[in-house]
C-alpha cells in the first residue's frame, strides 16, 4: 500500500467517509430498467455521479444494462472515454450543456453523442466533423416548455432541422437522436407534463417528416421514468433515482420504487465533553445547553457540503440516537448535543444513509437545509473520501 493509499484510508476511519454501495446501485438500476421494459437506459452520471464518483457508478451502471451514460459537460463525458480500464466500446456517452468554442472536436473524435439547441451550435458541430473527418453524432434537443436549453418549436426547430439534414446529406454528421427535458414531472398531475409530451410529438414528428432517422427519441427523467410510462420513448435517463433518491417525496419514497440509497456519510467523533449549562456553542451562540450535558463534536461542516442552513436543525445518529446539530454549522466541524451520553471520541456519526439502523436519509436532511435530497449527495465535497463498496 502507498504512502498516499494508507493516507486516504486513514482519513476515511479517522475523519469521514462517504461509503458508496455499488450493489445498491446496480440494484437500482435494474429496477428502473423493470419500469420501463421497452426503452434503453441511459445512466447519468454527471457532477460527479451525484457526488458518488462518476467512474465507479458508470461501472457499475453499465453492469447492469445502461447501454447510455450522461453527462452535462464535454469536460465530463470526455473524462469518462479516456478512463482506464475502458469502458466498454459500444456504451454511448452524450454530453449537453455546451457554450461557444466547447472542445467540439475533441467530442466528436472521441465518438460522444452531443446535444445541439441552436443554429450556433449546429454550426461549430458541422465544422468539427469537418476539420476531424470524422462524422459527428448529434442529438437535437427541443424545447417543449421548460425554457432552458432547446430549440424553440416553428421556426426555430424548423430552421434547426433543415441544417441538421443538409449536415447529414454531406456526410459530416449523424441525428442519433431527438430529446427534450420535463419541467413539472415531479409533481404528479401538473397540467405541463401533459402539454409537453404533446409538444415532444409534435417536434419529433415534424424531424421525421422531413427525413431525420434518430435512433433514440428522449424526455423521461428520474420521475418521468417512475410514474409516466408515456413517456419512456425509446430511453429514458433517470439520474437522481439511480442513487436510491427519490425524485420527490411527493410521488413516493425509495423504498416505493424499489430502490435504495447508495451512498452513507458518516464522521468519526473529534471529542466529547461535558459543559455546564448555559454553555454556549458554536459561533454567535444561537444555541445554549439547557442544562449539564456532553457535546460531540462532529469534523464536518460546510467545506465538505454540510449545509449551514441546516444549522440547529441537522439530524445525526450517533450511540443508536437521534441527535441534531447545536447551533450553526462551521466550516469544518458541528456539534451535537448528547445529552449526557458519552460515546467515546472515534464513536460513528452517521449523518445519512439508507435508514436501515434508524439513521436520517437524505431527505432527511434536505428537509432540515429547506432543500432537495439531490443537492444534499452531490455538495458532498471532494475532501471526503469515497470508499466503495460491493464493487
Amino acid at each position: 500500500m502507498s504512502e498516499t493509499t494508507a493516507r486516504r484510508d486513514a482519513d476515511a476511519v479517522l475523519r469521514a467517509r462517504a461509503e458508496i454501495d455499488l450493489a445498491a446501485l446496480r440494484a437500482n438500476v435494474r429496477a428502473l430498467r423493470e419500469r420501463a421494459p421497452g426503452a434503453a437506459l441511459m445512466a447519468v452520471v454527471k457532477a460527479d455521479a451525484y457526488g458518488h464518483g462518476a467512474l465507479p457508478c458508470a461501472r457499475a451502471a453499465v453492469a447492469a444494462g445502461a447501454t447510455w451514460l450522461g453527462t452535462a459537460t464535454p469536460q465530463e463525458a470526455l473524462a469518462l472515454r479516456a478512463a482506464e480500464p475502458g469502458l466498454p466500446d459500444d456504451v454511448r456517452i452524450m454530453c449537453w450543456l455546451w457554450t461557444p468554442g466547447g472542445p467540439w472536436r475533441e467530442a466528436v473524435e472521441a465518438r460522444l453523442d452531443v446535444s445541439v439547441s441552436a443554429m450556433w451550435a449546429m454550426e461549430e458541430v458541422v465544422e468539427a466533423a469537418r476539420a476531424a473527418g470524422v462524422p459527428a453524432r448529434v442529438q437535437l434537443k427541443a424545447d417543449t416548455g421548460l425554457g432552458r436549453g432547446g430549440c424553440q418549436p416553428g421556426a426555430d426547430w424548423e430552421e434547426l432541422v433543415g441544417a441538421a439534414l443538409r449536415a447529414e446529406e454531406e456526410g459530416l454528421l449523424r441525428v442519433t437522436g431527438l430529446w427534450s427535458h420535463f419541467a413539472c414531472a415531479d409533481e404528479p398531475g401538473h397540467p405541463s407534463i401533459a402539454a409537453q409530451l404533446t409538444r415532444f410529438r409534435e417536434m419529433t414528428a415534424y424531424a421525421e417528416r422531413e427525413g431525420l432517422r434518430p435512433e433514440v427519441r428522449h424526455i423521461a427523467n428520474s420521475p418521468a421514468t417512475l410514474t409516466l410510462p408515456d413517456a419512456h420513448f425509446d430511453l429514458v435517463r433517470p439520474g437522481i433515482a439511480m442513487y436510491g433518491v427519490s425524485p420527490s417525496p411527493e410521488i413516493g419514497t425509495p423504498a416505493d420504487f424499489g430502490l435504495r440509497p447508495v451512498m452513507t456519510l458518516a464522521a468519526s467523533l473529534a471529542l466529547v465533553k461535558q459543559v455546564p449549562g448555559g454553555h454556549g456553542v458554536s459561533y454567535g451562540h444561537h444555541y445554549t445547553t439547557p442544562g449539564e450535558t456532553t457535546l460531540g463534536l462532529v469534523p464536518l461542516g460546510y467545506a465538505d457540503g454540510i449545509p449551514r442552513h441546516a444549522s440547529s436543525s441537522g439530524p445525526v445518529l450517533v450511540d443508536g440516537k437521534w441527535r441534531t446539530v447545536a447551533g450553526r454549522i462551521a466550516m469544518d466541524q458541528f456539534v451535537v448535543d448528547l445529552g449526557g451520553d458519552r460515546p467515546g471520541p472515534g464513536a460513528e456519526a452517521v449523518l445519512f444513509g439508507p435508514g436501515d439502523r434508524g439513521e436520517p436519509t437524505a431527505e432527511d436532511w434536505a428537509q432540515a437545509a429547506g432543500t432537495i435530497a439531490y443537492e444534499i449527495v452531490t455538495r458532498i465535497g471532494s475532501r471526503v473520501p469515497r470508499v466503495y463498496v460491493n464493487e
